[in-house]
Order: C-alpha cells, then sequence, then structure tokens
C-alpha cells in the first residue's frame, strides 16, 4: 500500500469548502492527474454518490469508479475502484475562522501482480500529492459558488 498525506489551510470556511470537494467531479479543477471525472447517479450528493474518474499516471490512462463512502459536516472519504487498484481518498477538514485547515489523505492499495509495483510508484504519488497541495486552494476558491 502507498499513502501520501497533506495538510494545507484553504481560504474558504469549513463548510464552503466541503461542498465544493463532495463533488467528485470537481477532481478535473485540483487533481492534475485526472483527464474526466463523470457523475454515474443523479440527485444530491450523498453516501453512496458515484462518479467515474478517468487520470492519466506515468503516460498511462486508467479508470476507476468512485463512491463517497463517508459525508460527515468536517470528513469526506471517496473509495475508488477497478481491477488493479483500490484508492482511499480521505479529507478532514479543521475550522481555522475564516479558513480551513485541510488534511488530505490518498492511500493506494494495490491488487494482483500490480503489488511488485507498488514501491516504484511512490516518488511519483508522493509528487501527485505536492501537486495536489498547490492545486486545490486555488481552484476550491476559484470554483466556490
Amino acid at each position: 500500500m502507498i499513502s501520501v498525506e497533506r495538510s494545507f489551510v484553504v481560504r474558504l470556511p469549513l463548510p464552503a469548502l466541503v461542498t465544493y470537494l463532495e463533488d467528485f467531479t470537481r477532481t478535473e479543477e485540483w487533481d492534475p492527474g485526472t483527464i474526466s471525472c463523470i457523475r454515474l447517479d443523479d440527485g444530491p450528493v450523498r453516501a453512496g454518490a458515484r462518479w467515474l474518474n478517468t487520470s492519466l499516471f506515468r503516460g498511462r490512462t486508467t479508470e476507476l469508479e468512485y463512491r463517497l463512502d463517508v459525508r460527515e459536516p468536517a470528513r469526506l472519504v471517496f473509495v475508488g475502484e477497478n481491477r488493479t487498484v483500490t484508492a482511499v481518498d480521505d479529507l478532514r477538514f479543521g475550522d481555522e475562522g475564516d479558513s480551513t485547515r485541510l488534511t488530505y489523505r490518498a492511500s493506494l492499495t494495490f491488487k494482483g501482480l500490480a503489488k511488485l509495483a507498488a514501491p516504484f510508484l511512490r516518488p511519483a504519488f508522493e509528487q501527485l500529492a505536492d501537486e495536489v497541495s498547490v492545486r486545490l486552494p486555488t481552484a476550491a476558491i476559484a470554483g466556490h459558488t
């Protein structure tokens, strides 16, 4: 398993940041690896909502079906799966006045032969996490409505 974690402040109130990030289609705005992300069901975003995320990583395109597993006032957990990996994005929010501290943890558990590649992929995931911590605050402020 590979886990990366970053903690940073976003200049939005906690409820506004949670509302922005609970719609996983917005990964197109803040995740540099995401090519597209489409909602697979209808209605308000709630636990059980699903998305199809297409990403480009190290020159390869991959699709994961994500679902929102946890939707709490200060926490969101998305779980994505395909035949080679299970990805968990755990977002925790802390109130800091007019801003919010976001602790973002991404964990990847590889399946089958893909497990052998995990140690070699850590540096690329660390770099991706660094890029997310730079892009997400700007995207959230710009995308907040």
